[in-house]
């Protein structure tokens, strides 16, 4: 009852103010209304939380050289400085064409070509745009447990539901997928259902894989629940890049050798540089239009002259040499952060893990009893000893699978080596202070 007046009263408050039922959906991020506010209410408190890259690491000198390149024609420097296209500018499309298919060499791409290349300011541009294009209030996107926060956040924005899909340490189940495509089909809401998100490379926030055999299985599954309408797998390959022990395997997208069902998502925020904002799309023919159409409304391109950097960046084999870097000090700052977790955070609570293999994250799951989220005393303790984290309640989709709350998102890449263990330090001295039994 409680919670019907409360929602009253929420509609009641939008139609006065004017907002739309998006904006009332949409609500705020937690990370930026929450995090963000403890971080700049406390300067010395170390952020273990924001999804930041290592700032010394940034690409200043490649930048530089990238834009004395541009502007050594008056011509390319003229054109860097103009309006671009919606698709994004040729050279740029061409040079990521030439990486992405090189790096799926193994199984190859098929029908896909730069054509399809959409760019986007950002990773999360493309994603927007593509749920924009598929999501009506109601419509269903099935994801992964736990799965990226902003993402669902995202969804929720458009009136839109996420439900959740068993997961394990090879990410997503392909017979959970199964069991939740039957379960919502006896619902009778199979046809609500839009999209299948899955972060494939070291995911947000467990730093996971998806298994090289779960690859195909998810991709067929797709396939044979498409009835009444094509169910597309929304592939973000954001961290791809960030591998610091071995090969990665062939993406999702490679599999599907129609080119029909998988959007495969990218970008340079991690790899390079976020302050570019330079994301990427492949996506299936059918979504290529209305996609574009969408994005015309919203920016008619993203910056011309930051595409034309990032493509001298792939054209000159910059960006390798960038990443080989990144992986050495992220590698460094991984083995930093486990090892803390086995000789600061075991001793005092029994917490379980698996040791990510790349990406930005680790994602810790204490005993049942303790509550990570920010009302929980385990927080507020945090915050007091000079830490931030991010609560793993935040990770799950709304409907499906439980929510845990007794889980938490380290991230590992803003803070130097001396922050960071000192941040480690922080959160086991906040974890011994609340004691084996933190109640909700």
């Amino acid at each position: 009852m409680m919670s019907l007046l409360k929602q009253e009263h929420g509609d009641v408050e939008r139609v006065l103010s004017g907002l739309s039922r998006r904006a009332a959906w949409s609500g705020g991020p937690p990370i930026a209304n929450v995090l963000m506010a403890k971080a700049l209410a406390q300067p010395d408190l170390i952020s273990l939380a924001a999804g930041f890259v290592e700032h010394q690491s940034l690409p200043v000198e490649l930048v530089e050289k990238a834009i004395e390149k541009l502007f050594s024609s008056r011509a390319t420097a003229l054109e860097s400085l103009q309006y671009g296209t919606t698709l994004g500018h040729p050279r740029l499309r061409r040079a990521l064409w030439d990486r992405v298919s090189q790096a799926e060499a193994a199984v190859g791409l098929r029908h896909a070509g730069p054509e399809q290349i959409v760019i986007t300011a950002g990773s999360n541009q493309l994603l927007y745009l593509v749920a924009e294009a598929l999501l009506d209030p109601g419509d269903i996107v099935l994801c992964a447990t736990p799965s990226y926060f902003v993402f669902l956040g995202m969804i929720k924005s458009f009136g839109a539901r996420t439900v959740g899909v068993a997961s394990d340490r090879d990410g997503m189940i392909p017979e959970a997928l199964e069991d939740r495509l039957a379960w919502l089909e006896r619902r009778g809401e199979l046809e609500r259902v839009k999209a299948i998100y899955v972060a494939s490379y070291f995911d947000n926030p467990t730093g996971l894989s998806l298994g090289p055999e779960r690859r195909p299985a998810l991709l067929e599954v797709a396939q044979r629940w498409s009835r009444k309408h094509r169910l597309y797998i929304i592939e973000d390959c954001a961290y791809r890049d960030l591998s610091y022990y071995e090969e990665e395997w062939p993406s999702i997208r490679s599999y599907d050798v129609t080119g029909q069902h998988v959007v495969m998502v990218g970008s340079f925020s991690k790899s390079f540089s976020p302050g570019l904002r330079v994301g990427w799309g492949l996506l299936p023919p059918a979504l290529l239009d209305p996609v574009l159409v969408l994005k015309g409304h919203h920016d008619f391109g993203s910056p011309n002259f930051n595409q034309m950097v990032m493509a001298t960046i792939l054209e000159e084999g910059w960006l390798e040499e960038h990443v080989a870097r990144l992986r050495s000090i992220y590698r460094r700052k991984l083995e930093t952060t486990l090892k803390a977790v086995e000789g600061m955070l075991r001793p005092v609570v029994a917490v379980k893990y698996v040791p990510p293999r790349g990406g930005l994250y680790v994602w810790l799951q204490l005993p049942e009893e303790w509550d990570t989220g920010v009302e929980g005393p385990l927080f507020q303790a945090a915050v007091e000893d000079g830490v931030v984290y991010v609560p793993g309640e935040y990770c799950f989709p709304e409907e499906g699978e439980p929510t845990l709350r007794c889980c938490l998102r380290l991230s590992f890449a803003m803070p130097d080596d001396i922050n960071l263990e000192k941040g480690m330090e922080r959160l086991a001295r906040a974890i011994t202070r609340c004691g084996s039994a933190a109640p909700r």
